[in-house]
């Protein structure tokens, strides 16, 4: 059974945070590597994440799919990739989103580095998140305010070199241009676990996925924006497109 359990009054965070991406981080265009990368963060309040299983289950139920199966965007027909984010463009939730366009960045070179893109690409969502949940909780929610963050377990990527970066980035603030809110963002609650374990993954997966699918065109040459337009309900404002790169502040332009 999924381990998606409510929380306690008062106790531990106040948000569930579930982050999983689309695309990939390399450079190698035309021989597979994709132009977009796209990383995204559901955002749910812990004492209704039960609410996430009862989606899922609904929607496994709708498609006739096996219970405990995991839903895998990519995996779905067109037409049960509708019913899907339709159900949550419905929901108690908000995706935060950033999409990078790698062909946009000026120095490519400083962004193959092992990591590198994806912790770069995390800060700017971690930091879009933390202003969400600073700015929509109240002193009547359980917990302490602050938000678990689990990610989509990779199979090549270190947590504990996550955890060590944001716990670097923290130390730095207000030494550089770090805008996170750490009474939301603490880096001892990042964790990673598979797509069976959290249904708020599998939400994740579907979000990320529907917007690649918005801006990375096909082997023909096409994009598929309907998912995307479907969910603006729960996506809203809340992300950026990251157009470049650079040495200096990145161009951020919020839609």
């Amino acid at each position: 059974m999924a381990d998606d359990r409510q929380n306690p009054q008062g106790v531990g965070p106040t948000f569930a945070v579930y982050v999983d991406e689309s695309g990939d981080e390399g450079f190698r265009f035309g021989s597979g590597s994709s132009e977009w990368f796209v990383l995204s963060a559901v955002v749910i309040r812990r004492a209704f994440e039960l609410d996430t299983v009862k989606l899922v289950d609904d929607v496994r139920s709708l498609l006739g799919r096996p219970d405990r199966k995991p839903l895998h965007f990519r995996d779905l027909r067109h037409e049960h990739r509708l019913p899907f984010v339709d159900r949550i463009s419905k929901a108690n939730l908000r995706a935060v989103n950033v999409l990078v366009h790698k062909p946009s960045i000026k120095e490519p070179e400083k962004f193959q580095e092992r990591y590198h893109l994806y912790f770069y690409a995390t800060r700017y969502l971690l930091e879009r998140v933390s202003w969400y949940c600073r700015d929509h909780r109240t002193p009547h929610d359980p917990g302490d305010g602050s938000a678990r963050i689990v990610f989509s377990n990779r199979s090549s990527m270190s947590y504990d070199e996550m955890r060590d970066y944001f716990s670097c980035l923290q130390a730095r603030t207000g030494l550089f241009d770090i805008r996170i809110d750490w009474s939301v963002i603490k880096p001892e609650q990042i964790e990673a676990a598979t797509s069976g374990k959290y249904m708020g993954l599998q939400i994740a997966d579907a979000v990320a996925s529907s917007l690649f699918y918005a801006v990375q065109p096909s082997q023909y040459g096409y994009t598929e924006d309907r998912y995307a337009r479907i969910l603006l309900t729960v996506t809203g404002v809340a992300g950026a497109w990251v157009t470049g790169l650079n040495s200096g502040r990145e161009r951020l332009k919020t839609e």
